[in-house]
């Protein structure tokens, strides 16, 4: 079994893996930009950063791998990858399986987004071991996440989900506690990383 699991790192942190997942993310952050083109274009300029969640959370990943693939840790943007993915990953699949449950489908692209959105947050945790952001890090991307989600569900940015509406405030609820959920497994990995390190030391 830890000759498994070696293997399985190994080939999870191989250079021509991380430049094949690299790409992966690039395409699915392009696509994502796109697929929020409508909502962009009716969002006001001082909120646009903070619409496309999805894609944003997949363009932190693409830098943080950028760096691994070239030996180095940009370690703020492995801070806001693992929160962010994890966070937004969870949050489509569960949107998208309460359409489901409230109006009977969710089609092909329903589903499209379930299991991309699941795979956001597979690969996030599957590279805990890698991160090596610092306290700072971390508090700067917990501030970024927790501050999106006053922007969506206190200025309205969230995203569309019309057949969800008249649930919005208890999906800007649940949201709330997903942040921080995400940002304890954060901490969770800031610790386990930092202990280990110090070990090896």
């Amino acid at each position: 079994m830890k000759s498994f699991f070696m293997q399985s790192w190994f080939l999870l942190t191989h250079r021509s893996f991380l430049t094949l997942l690299f790409f992966i993310n690039l395409f699915g952050t392009i696509y994502g930009y796109i697929w929020y083109g409508s909502q962009l274009s009716r969002t006001e300029p001082k909120f646009l950063l903070f619409v496309p969640d999805s894609p944003t959370a997949s363009l932190f990943f693409c830098i943080a791998v950028l760096g691994w693939i070239f030996g180095r840790h940009f370690k703020l943007m492995e801070a806001l990858a693992l929160i962010t993915l994890v966070k937004y990953g969870v949050w489509a699949v569960v949107m998208n399986l309460l359409t489901l449950a409230e109006i009977g489908s969710i089609g092909a692209s329903g589903w499209m987004l379930v299991v991309s959105h699941g795979l956001m947050a597979v690969q996030a945790i599957l590279y805990m071991a890698k991160y090596r952001f610092g306290i700072v890090h971390l508090a700067i991307a917990s501030i970024w996440t927790l501050h999106n989600d006053v922007i969506d569900y206190v200025f309205g940015q969230m995203p569309t989900y019309s057949v969800l509406s008249e649930y919005a405030n208890q999906i800007g609820y649940f949201t709330f506690w997903l942040s921080i959920i995400c940002i304890a497994i954060a901490y969770f990995v800031y610790t386990n990383n930092r202990n280990t390190i110090r070990m090896q030391s």
